[in-house]
């Protein structure tokens, strides 16, 4: 089952789960700060370790005694800044011009020091190149941590640039732990469509999809770039282990001369 949700956001703290409240089986909560300059705020949870990811703004982020000024014009020509800290840690964050993050939290009992990564840390790599699938799904699928390079954490958050017209999270695939996605475009206008358990559903600027079970992929509109943070809570005894499990159906897609026949002027084309 995938539910959707894209609604308008305001100044301040926009939540759009609550583990708590919401049924929606991710077992995070998941919101977007939206500060203006000279905002600051202030999380502090003292069961939840919380992730904070940029993308967009300039601010200053002060954890345990330490501070970074981060800044990102947006999410499609810079990398991001994101801090991850155990439960129980104070974070505030203070604008210096209009920004927007996102939040993502989980129980976790664990201690650990808290990790900021940024941009000489985030893990990149450049997926569908122009030979493969005649260059459909070519995308960059960024990793700020997962179980490999943090295993004390119980999520994982990256996100994935969709380049306009093309595919991601393709060929269709799914894994056992629920998925979140957070959308944007580089212009609010901007639009893409969303498959996951049979069911299509259209992206838009600030929208959230949660993917539950089932086969799921992504794409965005001609002319229309599209980013989404993607975040995971690991399962108990069944962490998200960079889990990938392709539909049968389209695994051929997989062939290195997948789309060779194409325009070749074959019989039946």
């Amino acid at each position: 089952m995938t539910t959707y949700l894209n609604k308008p956001v305001r100044r301040g703290y926009n939540p759009y789960i609550d583990a708590a409240r919401d049924d929606l089986g991710t077992a995070m909560d998941v919101g977007l700060l939206v500060l203006e300059a000279g905002d600051s705020y202030t999380i502090r949870e003292p069961e939840k370790e919380t992730a904070v990811l940029l993308f967009a703004g300039d601010v200053t982020l002060a954890w345990a005694g330490q501070s970074c000024h981060a800044r990102r014009s947006d999410c499609f020509r810079q990398e991001a800044y994101c801090l991850l800290a155990p439960r129980n840690t104070e974070i505030t964050v203070t604008a210096q011009g209009p920004s927007e993050l996102y939040i993502q939290q989980t129980e976790n009992c664990r201690d650990y020091a808290p990790v900021l990564y940024t941009p000489d840390t985030v893990q990149v790599q450049h997926a569908g190149a122009a030979g493969e699938l005649m260059g459909c799904m070519r995308r960059e699928i960024k990793t700020f941590f997962d179980y490999e390079n943090a295993p004390f954490s119980n999520m994982v958050l990256g996100e994935v640039l969709n380049f306009p017209g093309k595919w991601s999270s393709y060929p269709p695939h799914h894994h056992p732990q629920p998925e979140v996605y957070f959308y944007r475009f580089d212009h609010p206008q901007g639009f893409g469509a969303g498959f996951a358990n049979g069911e299509i559903y259209k992206t838009g600027h600030n929208g959230l999809a949660v993917i539950r079970e089932g086969f799921h992929s992504q794409t965005a509109a001609p002319g229309y770039a599209m980013c989404y943070a993607w975040g995971i809570r690991h399962l108990e005894g069944d962490p998200w282990e960079k889990t990938r499990i392709d539909d049968p159906e389209h695994a051929w897609l997989w062939k290195q001369d997948a789309n060779e026949h194409i325009f070749k002027g074959e019989e039946g084309l």
